[in-house]
């Protein structure tokens, strides 16, 4: 089965206006298309570049070429950029909810005193990257503002649980890229409390706490996507980070729970629609695991798509959209990750 060189995406209502994307997509047969429609977009103190419906091949790979690395302080003041947004989520929900709103939602004492050790162990981790990259002369970012799908308790510790996981992501998928071994060995005691964190409250929504053997590396862009939608707005003075969401995917609201293994799950793409720029080559989904990507065979569907779900993913697990069935890199990733919890 060959790859599709080339995913498009055009907007329901027809739009031509060019989403934020990564690049070209496979080999050099044309550019995407796509629509203003996603709500995948950048916020302010970040940077991307956008390949338009007018572009060429050539014109997208230069983009990608260029763009500027991703080093050891852009990690850092990600890394930072993440705890922030952690951080202030804890300090806003602590503030909203007491130990009785958590005991009326079915949350007892040691669950509400862990999620107050998980908000002082973010809170720290602010201070200590932020002392971090002073002393390495950079200035570090600051708090944005934030918009957290927050109504009550349930919904706050299923949030919690969904920043967890994806921090325990961020740390993984970065450290390969880490040059300074002081760095690294930072980054990595980090990532193991925060993988702590997400067993906790996994723990505290009748989750399997440890739902598989491995944990999942996302890229700073796939992480950015899910972290994006979080961030409304960030200081004017706060560092260009080289960073740009993909399109977004969500899982059908409607969907049958639990998910399992060898069935199938409906992935949506709000606001927009994808499809192959020949019209007739399939559309893969790309399972992230740290073994490399599980590809399936999408089927399109009215508002997305119908994506099997392969052996071998279990928990909070990841999935992209690509005309690519041989690799995922920033460079093929067409859409998302969406997040979707497995068992």
């Amino acid at each position: 089965m060959r790859a599709v060189s080339v995913v498009a995406l055009v907007a329901a209502a027809g739009s031509a206006a060019a989403l934020p994307m990564s690049g070209s997509y496979g080999s050099s047969s044309g550019t995407p298309t796509s629509s203003s429609a996603s709500s995948s977009a950048t916020p302010a103190g970040y940077s991307g570049s956008s390949s338009s419906a007018s572009g060429n091949a050539t014109e997208s790979k230069a983009l990608a070429a260029s763009a500027p690395a991703i080093d050891d302080p852009v990690i850092l003041q990600f890394a930072l950029t993440l705890e922030h947004l952690e951080s202030t989520f804890y300090r806003q929900g602590l503030q909203n909810f007491s130990q009785a709103d958590f005991a009326a939602a079915g949350f007892d004492e040691t669950f509400f005193k862990g999620m107050k050790s998980v908000a002082e162990d973010e809170a720290t981790h602010v201070e200590f990257l932020t002392k971090a990259l002073t002393a390495a002369g950079q200035q570090p970012v600051q708090e944005c503002q934030y918009s957290f799908p927050v109504t009550d308790v349930k919904s706050f510790v299923t949030v919690s649980g969904i920043l967890e996981g994806v921090g325990t992501t961020a740390y993984l998928g970065a450290a390969a890229s880490i040059s300074d071994k002081t760095t690294l060995t930072a980054a990595g005691s980090i990532l193991t409390v925060e993988a702590r964190h997400s067993s906790i409250i996994r723990s505290g929504l009748k989750q399997d706490p440890i739902a598989q053997p491995f944990d999942v590396p996302l890229t700073p862009n796939e992480v950015f996507t899910l972290a994006a939608p979080f961030i409304v707005s960030c200081p004017p003075g706060n560092v260009q980070l080289p960073l740009k969401p993909f399109p977004s995917l969500a899982v059908d609201p409607n969907q049958a729970l639990p998910i399992l293994e060898n069935q199938t799950v409906t992935i949506q793409t709000p606001g927009y629609s994808l499809k192959p720029v020949d019209g007739v080559s399939p559309v893969f989904a790309a399972w992230i695991t740290v073994t490399g990507p599980i590809f399936v065979k999408t089927e399109p569907v009215e508002g997305g798509f119908k994506v099997p779900v392969p052996q071998g993913v279990n928990g909070q697990s990841y999935v992209v959209l690509t005309g690519d069935n041989t690799n995922v890199t920033d460079a093929t990733v067409a859409a998302g990750p969406a997040i979707v919890q497995l068992g």
